[in-house]
């Protein structure tokens, strides 16, 4: 059976992950991580991608971003696999594919949906027991988002900048929600619609999506066929 074509929209924040191959290990040192990062500033910049959020882990990367054209992200996340590839193959010595395949993506609303995907993707470290904190993870966007640690990968999202009228006071916020965690329903909301290459969003916004695409942006329902109005 042929693949879904990935929903793809411009000025739309987009949940992104992508994992290592098998599960396996992306990341081997702190040199790996550093190369990634500077990696996806020059990719983001050039394919017109901004950055809001991030969390490297050892296996997998997730990045929430919004693109100003609906193909940036495929070309950025190509051309910033390639280039990773290489660097891991040159320094361990290595051959073979590094990814699992293409990678996952999902359509977040704006407002409350986009700061979800914010808490989700830095909260990765807490919920894999690999810290207590997020502040304590070091390759995620935590510390700028919830403490202003100076980053210039980072594009605030419109709903970011909602929770105050300065940096101090937003950062305050998100600390806040960061705080208040992700619920498991939440949580597993986010993962279905990004494994799945659906909508993270309301009911409106998914059929707004598919009068825009021309297609199936949600899950079906057991025995209800949705058919897409144009």
């Amino acid at each position: 059976m042929p693949r879904r074509a990935r929903l793809a929209i411009a000025n739309v924040a987009w949940h992104i992950i992508q994992r290592g191959n098998n599960r396996g290990a992306c990341f081997f040192s702190e040199g790996d991580y550093l190369c990634y990062l500077r990696l996806l500033a020059q990719q983001s910049e050039k394919h017109g991608c901004a950055i809001h959020s991030y969390c490297l882990m050892t296996n997998h990367v997730h990045l929430l971003l919004t693109p100003e054209e609906a193909s940036g992200p495929s070309r950025m996340m190509k051309h910033l696999g390639q280039c990773f590839v290489q660097h891991i193959n040159r320094t361990y010595e290595r051959s073979g594919t590094l990814w699992e395949g293409r990678f996952k993506s999902c359509l977040a609303q704006n407002e409350n949906y986009a700061l979800h995907c914010y808490r989700y993707i830095e909260l990765n470290p807490v919920r894999a027991n690999m810290t207590s904190h997020p502040g304590d993870y070091r390759w995620s966007s935590f510390r700028h988002n919830g403490g202003g640690l100076e980053n210039d990968l980072i594009t605030p999202h419109p709903s970011y900048l909602n929770l105050g009228d300065n940096a101090s006071r937003r950062q305050a916020t998100y600390r806040s929600l960061v705080e208040s965690g992700v619920s498991e329903d939440l949580a597993t909301s986010i993962r279905s619609a990004t494994n799945g290459n659906f909508v993270l969003g309301s009911k409106t916004f998914s059929r707004e999506i598919e009068r825009a695409l021309n297609r199936r942006a949600s899950r079906l329902r057991s025995g209800r066929p949705v058919k897409v109005k144009s």
